[in-house]
């Protein structure tokens, strides 16, 4: 057998620069880059062996060990989960801070490698510079955090150990149903050992995404149920995206007149103006998918793990409607009392279609979608009107940048206000063109992953939309973006603090109380100049007052090479109607009024809820 002499940090970068797959039936490499801060964990060893290999692995320097995992995450999720990026840390608080940045990607089905340092297996120096001893479990580092939080989990404590744990990082990353983060700890001593390597292991190997097809008893009893609906009803998840299925879908929808309905992760797998399309549904969904839902008796969930802001915390669905979930994963695949087609999503409704030939779901109902989304657009026109209200709101300000934005240009935002506005309010030009990160709703996540959404597609513009307190959370790899050269138009809404957190704390009957800045015990409360700030990182900057000037202000930051902020003093109390009911922990007993009276409303929400789990 033919072996090669390598350290185990060295044999590991090997590996990795030998993985391809195909894009679009093209080669190209499986991990096309590295995110990295270097430290006594990874400095000395996998520093050395990423050297060797910067051509065909490039590595862009961190500057926050969260958000450049979730600029990696981002970048992931804009390639649609075809290719995958790496990110390594040193040993302790290094590794500890992209714990957040696996969460996300845990929640949101979504790949990255991660690659930490580790405390030594010999034990020798212990205790070691930022080593969290456990009195009574010597083996345990801060690395164990990552379990609960990646798909995969290993510490390699002898060399040989990555011939067999490499390839099953892969394989779950790849995996639809598995697909999620992959964690290796790396300890110091073993990244310096030498070891004798089957060439065979560093073999080029082109990996393809698998295509499980559906057990053949389900997907008949699934047909025979689809064909007995009156007023069927499509909620396409992130999954019909990941899976390439979105033009099948829509032709099925459009073929059999069955409204569709969008999530957070799904939307953008048809267009704003497709004939089925009803809008997205649930909690910062549409009136008209919502509405759509109340009434629908069979309902086909493709690619969703349904979770509440989806199901409107289970109110949105009339009690007797029946639930088909066609997923890669299992667990997704049976919630709810649904019926389970485990499955590809695009293979799955392939099948399912081809089968359906004939079926035509009844004009009343396909004509109540399109009028319910013709209504829904109508409010959407007047939402977005100008006035001549001083402030203008979130989405007045999210439809001016959804008119100036290109066919092709992708919309990226997380967490706060602006997922529900850019939900409802943000029209959709062309497939895959929208991220927003509601899964885990990660503050912080815009930025680091526009970065990456760059990264991933330099042919159209990235627009990132950020609440100023996400943006004061996490800002950093603007100066990455420009440094690298991966251009953002970054637009930030100013509404004075954690706006939509203060409305639901008001919602619920709770006094404004340290969301809003002049709600805080700041005894000065004063505004950040984001545009000098952003000046300062290398980015151009331009702060607007109305929604001409912010119209302006796009097309003079299309017309720049590199990125540029733009900020917005935004409403914090006006919000695009439509939501669906929502269940949240509210006080069985209070001294407010207004608390006592919202808990009586929150009984009223859970006596809506269907039973299941």
């Amino acid at each position: 057998m033919s072996t090669i002499r390598l350290t185990m940090a060295q044999a590991l970068c090997k590996y990795l620069i030998n993985q391809f797959t195909l894009v679009d039936g093209k080669k190209v490499p499986l991990f096309p880059g590295i995110f990295g801060i270097f430290g006594h964990g990874n400095v000395t060893c996998l520093s050395e062996a990423l050297y060797e290999v910067r051509e065909q692995l490039p590595m862009y320097r961190g500057l926050n060990e969260q958000s450049m995992a979730l600029a990696a995450i981002g970048f992931a999720k804009a390639k649609r989960r075809r290719q995958i990026m790496v990110a390594t840390s040193s040993i302790g608080p290094g590794a500890l801070n992209m714990v957040t940045a696996a969460g996300l990607a845990h929640a949101n089905r979504l790949p990255i490698l991660i690659l930490s340092g580790d405390i030594f297996v010999s034990r020798r120096p212990d205790p070691v510079l930022q080593q969290v001893e456990h009195y009574g479990n010597p083996t345990v580092s801060v690395n164990d955090a990552f379990k609960a939080v990646t798909r995969y989990w290993d510490r390699i404590v002898h060399p040989e150990q990555i011939i067999s744990s490499l390839p099953q990082a892969v394989a779950a990353m790849l995996d639809p149903a598995d697909c999620g983060p992959a964690f290796i700890g790396l300890p110091q001593d073993i990244q310096e050992y030498a070891c004798d390597y089957p060439a065979a292991f560093f073999e080029p190997t082109i990996h393809e995404v698998p295509r499980p097809r559906p057990d053949t008893k389900k997907l008949a009893q699934a047909i025979e149920l689809l064909k007995t609906a009156k007023k069927p009803l499509i909620i396409s998840g992130g999954g019909v995206r990941y899976s390439g299925a979105e033009d099948v879908v829509a032709a099925f929808a459009a073929e059999h007149g069955i409204p569709l309905s969008e999530t957070v992760a799904g939307k953008s797998a048809v267009v704003h103006d497709h004939a089925a399309n009803v809008g997205p549904i649930g909690i910062i969904g549409s009136a008209s998918a919502n509405e759509m839902a109340g009434e629908a008796d069979v309902i086909l969930a493709i690619g969703t793990r349904l979770q509440d802001f989806t199901t409107g915390s289970w109110t949105v669905f009339d009690h007797k409607a029946k639930f088909i979930s066609i997923n890669a994963a299992r667990w997704d695949a049976t919630k709810h009392r649904a019926l389970s087609v485990v499955g590809d999503a695009k293979a799955t409704m392939e099948e399912l279609s081809a089968a359906m030939k004939g079926y035509k779901a009844p004009a009343s109902w396909t004509k109540k979608g399109q009028d319910e989304f013709a209504a829904w657009n109508k409010s959407l026109d007047g939402w977005q009107k100008p006035t001549n209200d001083p402030i203008p709101t979130y989405g007045q300000v999210v439809g001016v940048v959804n008119r100036k934005a290109g066919t092709r240009d992708y919309m990226i935002t997380a967490a706060g206000g602006l997922p529900g506005e850019t939900m409802k309010n943000w029209r959709v030009k062309s497939p895959h063109s929208f991220d927003c990160e509601f899964g885990f709703s990660c503050m912080g996540y815009e930025i680091a992953g526009g970065w990456g959404a760059a990264m991933a597609d330099s042919t159209r513009e990235t627009f990132v939309m950020v609440g100023d307190g996400s943006y004061m959370m996490m800002n950093s790899d603007i100066y990455n973006s420009v440094l690298f050269g991966h251009k953002l138009i970054v637009i930030v809404c100013d509404n004075g603090g954690y706006a939509v957190i203060n409305r639901l704390q008001n919602f619920k009957g709770g006094a404004s109380y340290n969301n809003l800045v002049k709600d805080s015990l700041a005894k000065n409360p004063f505004p950040v100049d984001f545009i000098k700030h952003a000046e300062s990182m290398g980015a151009y900057g331009r702060k607007v007052e109305s929604l001409a000037e912010l119209e302006t202000a796009i097309d003079w930051a299309k017309g720049n090479d590199k990125t540029t902020v733009i900020s917005i003093v935004s409403d914090a109390f006006v919000w695009t109607p439509g939501d669906a009911l929502w269940e949240v922990g509210v006080p069985q007993v209070s001294n407010r009024k207004e608390v006592n009276e919202a808990r009586k409303y929150q009984d009223d929400v859970r006596s809506k809820q269907r039973v299941g789990v």
